[in-house]
C-alpha cells in the first residue's frame, strides 16, 4: 500500500483490448490497498478475467453511427449513463476516473466533469480512439502505450505519459525467461492466432504457406492454431495433407505457456497481442485487421518492426508465397530468429501497470508521481531492466 486508501472508478467499453489492461490496473491499486470498482457495458461485465474484488457497474452507453436518425437514441443512452455514473460518484467518492476507450467511458468521464473529478484516459492503441480524442482536451492525463500517437494534438503533449500497456501477470513473469532454443536442426514452433474471433485469413494461408518453405525446414515445424470453429476441420485437413503436425483448437487457455514455447507468432496486431509479444520477446509476423478503426492495427506494429522484432504484411498481400518468403528470412539461421526476439523484447514496457497506478495514484492524494514523459530521454523502451545479453 502507498499512502491512504482511496477510491478509483475504472471505465472501459467490453472488449478484451479494453478490458484486459483496465484489470491488470485495478489489480494493482487493490494490492497497493485502494478500493476499485468497474463501469462497463454488459459484455464487459461477462469477460473472464475479471478479478472477484472489482464490482462492475453497466451503464448504458449510446454509439454514433452513420445514420443520423438513431443519433436521438444514443444521446439518451449517452445521457442515461451519465447520471447513472454520476450516482456511483456520489456514494463511492472517487479521487480519479479512468478512460481505457470504448463507448461506456462516454458518459463515465461526462459524469466525471460535471462532478469535477480528477481524470486519466489510457490509450493501447498508436492511434488515438475516436472517445479518447474526445476527451483529450479535458482529462488531467492522457498515458500512453507508444512514443508516437495519431491523432494525438501536439497542444495535449504536455499532460501525455508513455507507460505502455498492461499485460497479463502470467505473460509478464516470462519476460525474464531466455528465448526457447532453436538450433540448426532443432524444432520450430510456430504460433498463430487471430485474436478473440480468431481470423479467416490465417486459416487460410498459413497451412499453405508453411507448406512452401524448403523441405528442410518444414520438416522441423511444430505448429498451434487458433481458429474459428466453423473453419476447425478444414484447417486440419489442410495440415493433414501437407504432413504438417499441428494443433488446433477455437481457444487455447494455457496460452502464456504457448506463447513461452514458441518461436514465431503469426497472428494479428492488436494493442494486447502486441504487449505481449513484446513483453516477452518473440519475433512476429503481424497482419493487421484492414478494417480495424483508423488502421490502428498496421499503427501498431510500427514500433516492433522499427526495432527489428516484427515483419508486417498486410492482409491484400498476405499469400502463402509472401508468408513462406518471410518466415524463410527469419528462420532460415538461428541467429536470425534469436535477433529478432531480441529486438521484440526491448519493446516491452514492463513496469506499464506499476507506471499507470503511480500517474493514477497522483491525483486524491500525492504530488505527480515520476512516470515516464514522452519527452524525457528515458522514453525508450524497456527501462525496467536491462537488455538480455544471449537469446540464442
Amino acid at each position: 500500500m502507498t499512502g491512504a486508501t482511496r477510491h478509483y472508478v475504472l471505465a472501459a467499453g467490453g472488449t478484451g483490448g479494453h478490458l484486459i489492461p483496465a484489470f491488470a490496473l485495478a489489480a494493482e491499486l487493490h494490492q497497493r490497498g485502494h478500493h476499485v470498482a468497474l463501469v462497463t457495458d454488459a459484455r464487459g461485465a461477462k469477460l473472464p478475467g475479471k478479478p472477484d474484488f472489482l464490482p462492475a457497474h453497466v451503464i448504458p452507453a449510446g454509439r454514433f453511427g452513420k445514420n443520423p436518425l438513431k443519433w436521438p437514441q444514443a444521446i439518451s443512452a449517452i445521457l442515461e449513463g451519465r447520471r447513472m455514473a454520476l450516482r456511483l460518484f456520489d456514494s463511492f467518492q472517487p479521487s480519479a476516473v479512468v478512460g481505457f476507450g470504448g463507448y461506456p467511458v462516454f458518459p463515465a468521464l461526462l459524469a466525471a466533469s460535471a462532478a469535477q473529478v480528477p481524470s486519466v484516459i489510457h490509450e493501447q492503441n498508436a492511434v488515438l480512439g475516436r472517445v479518447n480524442r474526445v476527451f483529450a482536451g479535458r482529462v488531467d492525463a492522457i498515458a500512453t502505450a507508444y512514443p508516437e500517437i495519431a491523432r494525438l494534438s501536439p497542444k495535449h503533449s504536455g499532460k501525455v505519459h508513455l507507460v505502455g500497456n498492461p499485460v497479463r501477470a502470467e505473460v509478464l513473469d516470462l519476460r525474464d525467461a531466455p528465448f526457447p532454443a532453436f538450433t540448426a536442426d532443432g524444432l520450430l514452433r510456430v504460433l498463430v492466432t487471430g485474436g478473440s474471433q480468431g481470423a479467416r485469413v490465417l486459416s487460410e494461408v498459413v497451412p499453405d504457406g508453411l507448406a512452401m518453405l524448403p523441405p528442410a525446414l518444414r520438416q522441423r515445424l511444430q505448429v498451434t492454431q487458433q481458429c474459428r470453429a466453423e473453419d476447425l476441420e478444414a484447417v486440419r485437413a489442410r495440415y493433414r495433407s501437407h504432413d504438417i503436425p499441428a494443433e488446433l483448437g477455437t481457444y487455447f487457455e494455457n496460452m502464456a505457456e504457448r506463447l513461452a514455447d514458441a518461436h514465431l507468432f503469426i497472428g494479428r496486431a492488436g494493442a494486447s497481442t502486441i504487449g505481449e509479444l513484446t513483453a516477452v520477446g518473440r519475433p512476429a509476423i503481424l497482419v493487421p485487421l484492414p478494417i480495424a478503426t483508423d488502421d490502428h492495427q498496421a499503427a501498431n506494429t510500427r514500433e516492433m518492426v522499427k526495432a527489428g522484432g516484427a515483419r508486417m504484411i498486410r492482409q491484400d498481400k498476405f499469400t502463402a508465397k509472401e508468408l513462406a518468403k518471410q518466415i524463410q528470412a527469419l528462420a532460415q539461421r538461428p541467429e536470425t530468429l534469436a535477433t529478432a526476439a531480441h529486438g521484440a523484447w526491448n519493446c516491452g514496457r514492463p513496469k506499464a501497470v506499476q507506471d499507470l497506478a503511480d500517474l493514477v495514484e497522483s491525483f486524491g492524494g500525492a504530488e505527480l508521481m515520476d512516470v515516464i514523459r514522452l519527452s524525457d530521454e528515458a522514453s525508450a523502451p524497456a527501462t525496467a531492466s536491462a537488455p538480455r545479453e544471449a537469446l540464442a
